[in-house]
């Protein structure tokens, strides 16, 4: 069985399922290939102004009871679209780097800790620093034509699912079975279809 999520790295909605994620992969360990796969959102998704990414923030702390509040300072009105982010972390998985770390580190110093992740050196630089890869190397590889065009393809994959949230959940079983979970980031309603696939899979190879 196979569970794929789709993300945007420095989504506030994706930040807020990490504990999620990171419980399932717990759970399921050894019994469930979990990978991830980068959704680009649109400029017009992104806040138009601090402002309104402060009130954002304010919104989903609350309806989280987080005792934080997420960190506005990486916004920068003049990009449109955060292509580092994501094409940085893409890229850090030529380098063998095949977890969350590059992803979670990039989030955190954005969402955390306010730095501009947006620039292409400050985002290649927190990645280096958490997989301990060579920054030349990995911002090389992530301005290439062939990670956007992996980022754009699996960002095709996710609007082939006819869903518009990230975080997207997309669960697969070896039977044929699929289930689609956009927008949620609690691990108890995936974990219960997790668990229906997996026992739908097993009853099919005991009648084999």
């Amino acid at each position: 069985m196979k569970v794929t999520y789709y993300l945007e790295v420095i989504s506030s909605w994706c930040y807020w399922a990490e504990p999620a994620w990171a419980e399932l992969k717990q759970r399921y360990r050894g019994k469930v290939e979990f990978g991830w796969k980068i959704a680009l959102m649109p400029s017009e998704v992104y806040p138009a102004s601090q402002t309104q990414c402060q009130w954002f923030y304010r919104r989903s702390g609350a309806i989280m009871r987080s005792p934080f509040l997420l960190n506005s300072g990486w916004f920068e009105p003049e990009i449109k679209q955060y292509l580092a982010p994501n094409f940085v972390a893409e890229a850090a998985k030529d380098f063998n780097v095949a977890d969350d770390c590059v992803r979670l580190a990039i989030a955190n110093a954005a969402l955390r800790e306010g730095r501009k992740v947006g620039r292409w050196e400050e985002a290649a630089a927190v990645a280096a620093s958490a997989a301990g890869l060579d920054v030349t190397a990995l911002l090389k590889k992530a301005k290439s034509p062939e990670i956007e065009a992996r980022a754009r393809a699996t960002t095709a994959e996710f609007h082939a699912l006819q869903v518009t949230q990230r975080p997207t959940f997309l669960l697969e079983n070896n039977i044929g079975d699929r289930a689609v979970f956009s927008g949620l980031v609690v691990a108890a309603p995936l974990a219960a279809a997790i668990d229906a696939m997996l026992n739908d899979a097993a009853a099919y190879a005991s009648h084999a």
